[in-house]
């Protein structure tokens, strides 16, 4: 059977999140659509039970696929989704559900005018993050569109669709695979911008859609250093810039 919608959901830690239902929220949201669909679960080496609640949920749904991947990071969890999924549209979207899958209704009719990548957006709005987060983020954000994708508003919302066929080629391309060093803790960084901007370089359309966005993580010690992943995305960002300067994205 032909499968039309790949949901990508990486997973590390996530046990709290889990426990709370997120998965039933994404079956029940694809049941009740025409679509056909798969769910992977990419699992990134967990330490908790995440990756034994999402086995357990995945032999009474035959839509829900586990990956038991090695610890590398969340863009290396990913690539191994994507390798795994056959959709012709694949979403990629946090197990946290701070964008509820229901919000792909607003993502999936852009394919139909030609775009190859439909994102979501939070704008410049963070519902639920502390002072702190919202002046990192808006620092970032700042930075970011000074160097690279001025016309995107949030490359970090992790709420995105591609084609299946354009994401292998642009995740091909992205250096991030070929550089990271070995990952340490949940290490989310700033792939999003090269992907993105591998994307924008290979002439694939982007569409920038606002989705409802709130943040329901309620998996904390991830990323306990806001500081210091700013400072590492800021340094990512710079990478993307000179790699392009060199010429390492032809």
């Amino acid at each position: 059977m032909k499968i039309h919608l790949s949901v990508i959901i990486p997973c590390y830690n996530e046990e709290k999140n889990l426990k709370r239902g997120v998965l039933e929220e994404v079956e029940s949201y694809l049941s009740q659509q025409k679509y056909t669909s798969e769910v992977i679960i990419t699992d990134d080496g967990s330490t908790d039970e995440s990756p034994k609640l999402a086995e357990n949920f995945a032999k009474n749904h035959p839509r829900f696929i586990l990956l038991k991947n090695k610890h590398a990071g969340k863009p290396f969890a990913l690539k191994a989704g994507l390798k795994k999924a056959s959709g012709e549209i694949v979403l990629f979207t946090d197990m946290d559900q701070s964008a509820p899958i229901a919000e792909l209704k607003k993502l999936l009719p852009w394919f139909e005018k030609k775009y190859d990548l439909v994102i979501g957006s939070r704008g410049k709005e963070r519902k639920h993050f502390p002072f702190y987060r919202k002046m990192f983020s808006s620092g970032f954000r700042l930075f970011r569109r000074m160097i690279l994708l001025p016309q995107i508003v949030d490359t970090q919302c992790g709420f995105k669709a591609i084609k299946r066929q354009a994401a292998l080629m642009i995740f091909d391309k992205m250096l991030i695979f070929r550089s990271q060093k070995k990952a340490a803790g949940w290490r989310v960084g700033a792939w999003d911008v090269e992907m993105l901007f591998v994307a924008e370089k290979k002439d694939y359309p982007i569409k920038e859609i606002r989705v409802d966005w709130q943040d329901k993580d309620v998996t904390r010690g991830k990323q306990r250093n806001y500081l210091k992943e700013s400072k590492e995305m800021l340094a990512e960002v710079l990478r993307v810039r000179l790699n392009d300067l060199l010429g390492r994205y032809q």
